[in-house]
């Protein structure tokens, strides 16, 4: 990036500081900042990438507070400030209001100022995806994505029961029998033909009717009026924009990143002790297994007894995980493996029948499965190849 737009980024999220220390006053203050580092390096499903972000910027805690912090912060603050500010939308809402009243019919949704759209969603369980028919966007949904929209429209129509017993359905999953009658009841109730009160989110106000319902299918129509885009109120709120920052004499303090074990980096705390590993779901005991490291997790195969099973064990959760048997090689011990960056090469060793196969495969840690077509790997034989069988190295004494 040239200067220039660096320079343009900084004034960017300085400007969004001062905007929220002007218009809501929330000034960001340096434990404001030291939180968030702190919430950042706690809760990140990325750990390696922040690690990145922490060196380039010297892992100097200062230095990350202002450059990546302090913008994050700001945005966030910034967008759930300004997304409900009545100040700032109450001007839109009473005119979507009072065009509401004087179109208040399904036939006249069309005859407002405000974007009129219409959406078909359709009860499947095959995958979901999204289809045109007639400018009608049709979305299919599985059985619980369909009963959370069922769930979602008939609040917007103030329909009571349309919710589950959180005591009834503890977990969430809406699988029960109850919540499915629940949502058979909600469903049932939904009127046609019907507009909304006035709704609102971060974006919008708007109207939602139900223009069409049968087996599995519901047919929304929707008006909305769109509320003005934060970067373009800014634009005009903020022109002036700090020539410089007064930068507070604060004691920021790096903190630890979670669930990344690399004890080199100054940004992970790592002691001289030891911490014993979760046996949940352990892999079966064995001797001669290999084991890789992927960057986040362990893998370990394989082994005596000639096994074809195995464990990836992932330090920031303490936990294992099977590695698929479905075409997995067959069993085997004293074999290799070795990491490629982001799958497991397993090859050679010696199996049940104290043969040696030249045979192997490839697993991929990210789908939990071997490579669709662990093909056997060999070299040919050339004028150097021996043509009797190799001798038999001396068997390891069993445990």
């Amino acid at each position: 990036m040239s200067q220039a737009q660096l320079k343009s980024k900084v004034h960017h999220y300085l400007r969004k500081s001062q905007a929220l220390q002007d218009y809501w006053q929330q000034p960001i203050t340096s434990e404001h900042l030291q939180a968030e580092m702190n919430r950042m390096a706690k809760h990140t499903k990325q750990p390696e990438v922040l690690r990145e972000l922490f060196e380039a910027l010297g892992n100097d805690p200062f230095v990350i507070a202002e450059c990546l912090v302090r913008p994050a912060l700001a945005e966030r603050l910034l967008t759930n400030s300004y997304a409900y500010d009545q100040r700032i939308h109450g001007e839109l809402k009473e005119r979507a209001k009072a065009e509401l009243q004087a179109h208040g019919t399904v036939e006249q949704m069309k005859q407002t100022h405000g974007d009129y759209s219409e959406i078909e969603i359709v009860r499947s369980e095959s995958a979901p995806g999204k289809e045109n028919h007639e400018n009608v966007k049709s979305v299919r949904r599985n059985g619980r994505e369909w009963e959370e929209t069922v769930q979602k429209v008939a609040e917007t129509f103030n329909i009571g029961g349309s919710k589950t017993d959180p005591s009834t359905d503890p977990g969430g999953c809406n699988n029960s029998a109850e919540a499915k009658n629940v949502g058979a009841r909600a469903y049932q109730a939904i009127p046609i033909g019907k507009l909304t009160s006035l709704q609102e989110d971060d974006t919008r106000y708007y109207t939602v009717a139900v223009v069409g319902k049968g087996n599995d299918q519901l047919k929304l129509a929707t008006v909305s009026w769109l509320k003005e885009p934060l970067h373009s109120w800014l634009a005009k709120a903020e022109t002036q924009v700090p020539v410089t920052i007064v930068a507070v004499d604060a004691n920021y303090t790096l903190p630890v990143i979670s669930g990344y074990s690399d004890n080199s980096v100054p940004s992970v705390a790592c002691t001289d002790a030891w911490t014993l590993t979760n046996l949940t779901n352990v892999p079966d005991p064995r001797t001669f297994p290999t084991a890789v490291w992927t960057g986040s997790e362990m893998i370990v195969w394989g082994g005596y007894p000639q096994l074809n099973t195995g464990g990836k064990y992932d330090p920031s959760t303490d936990s294992w995980t099977a590695t698929s048997t479905v075409n997995a090689p067959a069993g085997r011990e004293l074999h290799t493996a070795v990491w490629t960056g982001s799958e497991m090469i397993v090859w050679g060793g010696r199996d049940v029948n104290g043969d040696f196969p030249i045979t192997g495969a490839r697993y991929c840690a990210q789908s939990g499965s071997p490579s669709p077509t662990p093909t056997p790997t060999a070299t040919p034989c050339t004028g150097r190849c021996s043509p009797t069988p190799r001798p038999r190295p001396t068997p390891h004494p069993r445990p």
